[in-house]
């Protein structure tokens, strides 16, 4: 298939409505040349910020993958936690009534009864109560990812109350933190591990679309999984056995099977081309993957660009520079 046929479906179906309108979908696609998932990734982010959505890209060459409380410590890492809460509070706050202050800066709670002529203990009261009644309620997202979200509001409208527990909540979600009783102080009390970190991720994406954007595009690179290097030759990154390969392809499985549950979410799986030729590392390794992917019935001279796995020709990827249509 040519890249731009697949990309304007992408933009069309699924980023300007789809996606934004609150569905999700997993997408696989196939690049036979480093260079062609390298303008993918390019092409993919200036698609989503162009719709508003938040871009993320991870990279097996330097994340686990087939981790995948590695994989959102990593999307963590992306995320401008202090904007999101800032663009949530301005919008919240103005909905519920309250003048807002000029400036990122002023959005604190003394600025604000300031120029509401509140008294800055009462309307601390009222606050705090509208956030844990529109936050803590809000049952997309986990509770943890709740609790870690009113802190980083707290945060927000009073940062010298506890700028230690600020930071230790986002050290929490980066996966930096190492001790758990840094953020008790907010209930938060086990570490994101491969137990939650799916649930996080999900909860990720209804905080970016409760925050103002449209969600989230997250392109993931695999290709490293299907390289099998003698170690004297290996070059820089991470490489891989065949088991975890296997288990990384059971965790796209699970993404796959979760789309129901996942929304304002375009998730992109840029391969090589060994994910479909490889007998010992590709997706034929894994039939409960590919058995959801693998497009058994399809029209010889023109692929169908809704397909779960596309397989995109070397020339047509030239055109997909950032910023180019």
């Amino acid at each position: 298939m040519a890249a731009p046929d697949w990309f304007g479906v992408v933009r069309t179906e699924y980023l300007e409505d789809f996606v934004r309108a609150g569905g999700a979908a997993v997408k696989f696609a196939v690049s036979p040349t480093a260079e062609g998932r390298r303008a993918l990734r390019d092409h993919l982010q200036a698609a989503a910020e162009e719709n508003g959505f938040q871009f993320a890209f991870v990279d097996a060459m330097t994340t686990r993958l087939h981790l995948i409380d590695r994989l959102f410590h990593e999307v963590a890492r992306q995320i401008d936690w202090d904007a999101l809460a800032y663009s949530f509070l301005s919008r919240f706050l103005t909905q519920a009534g309250l003048r807002l202050p000029d400036g990122h800066d002023g959005l604190t709670l003394g600025s604000i009864a300031a120029v509401n002529a509140r008294e800055e203990k009462d309307l601390r009261n009222v606050v705090t109560g509208w956030l844990w009644k529109e936050l803590f309620h809000d049952y997309e997202m986990s509770q943890e990812f709740r609790l870690a979200m009113i802190k980083l509001c707290q945060a927000q409208l009073d940062p010298e109350s506890d700028p230690a527990l600020k930071e230790a909540v986002e050290a929490w979600l980066r996966g930096e933190l190492r001790l758990i009783t840094a953020v008790k102080r907010a209930l938060i009390f086990q570490k994101i591990a491969q137990h939650n970190a799916r649930h996080m991720l999900f909860s990720l994406s209804h905080w970016l679309k409760v925050a103002g954007k449209s969600g989230l595009v997250l392109a993931v690179d695999i290709a490293r999984y299907a390289e099998n290097v003698p170690r004297a030759a290996r070059e820089e990154g991470i490489y891989y056995s065949n088991s975890a390969a296997i288990d990384l392809y059971e965790v796209l499985r699970q993404f796959v099977d979760a789309t129901d549950e996942l929304e304002f979410c375009f998730m992109a799986v840029i391969a090589g081309p060994e994910f479909l030729n490889d007998a010992r590392r590709g997706v034929s390794k894994y039939q409960a993957l590919q058995m959801r992917i693998w497009d058994e019935v399809r029209d010889r001279n023109r692929p169908n660009p809704l397909s779960s796995l596309v397989r995109l020709d070397s020339s047509g990827l030239a055109f997909a520079g950032r910023g180019e249509e």
